[in-house]
This record gives structure tokens, C-alpha cells and sequence, in this order.
């Protein structure tokens, strides 16, 4: 699997508090950032596989959601974020 625990904890370790703060806006951006990449190569080679397209939309759409709560609440914490991730903004 693409996604496993310690994959999970390696991600919120580095854009969260800790490796078990699994709340923190950071680090489900990181994690929404990296199942979107790795669905986007997945289609780059399925093209239609529809599911996984409206997955990816969906997800793109949380991260959307997630970025813009951070951004009204401590816009320093969005822009790093944003830097960090290498998101467009």
C-alpha cells in the first residue's frame, strides 16, 4: 500500500507538532497534498478510471477548505504551509 502507519507518521512528524498530532491543519495538508499526488500519477497512466477522479476532486477540494480556514485564522502558518508544500499561491 501507498499509504501506510509509518508513512502517515513520517508526514505529521514533519508538518505537525508531533508525530501523533494528527489534527493539526498543517499536517492534513500534507497528507491531502501527498494522496494527491499519488492519485494524479495513478491517472496519468488509468485515464478513465472515473472513481479516482472524483476522488481526486474531492480531496482537492478539502485541501482547498483546510487552506482557506488557515488562512483566515494565521495567514503566517498558511504561507508557510504553502512554501513548504510548493503549492501555487
Amino acid at each position: 500500500m501507498y499509504l501506510d502507519a509509518e508513512k502517515k507518521q513520517e508526514i505529521f512528524a514533519k508538518h505537525g507538532k508531533s508525530n501523533t498530532d494528527t489534527g493539526s491543519s498543517e499536517g492534513q495538508i500534507a497528507l491531502f497534498s501527498y494522496r494527491i499526488s499519488h492519485l494524479t500519477e495513478h491517472l496519468k497512466l488509468n485515464r478513465k478510471d472515473y472513481s479516482t477522479e472524483r476522488s481526486l476532486g474531492i480531496l482537492v477540494g478539502k485541501r482547498r477548505r483546510l487552506l482557506n480556514y488557515l488562512k483566515d485564522r494565521d495567514i503566517e502558518r498558511y504561507r508557510a504551509i504553502i512554501k513548504e508544500l510548493g503549492l501555487r499561491k
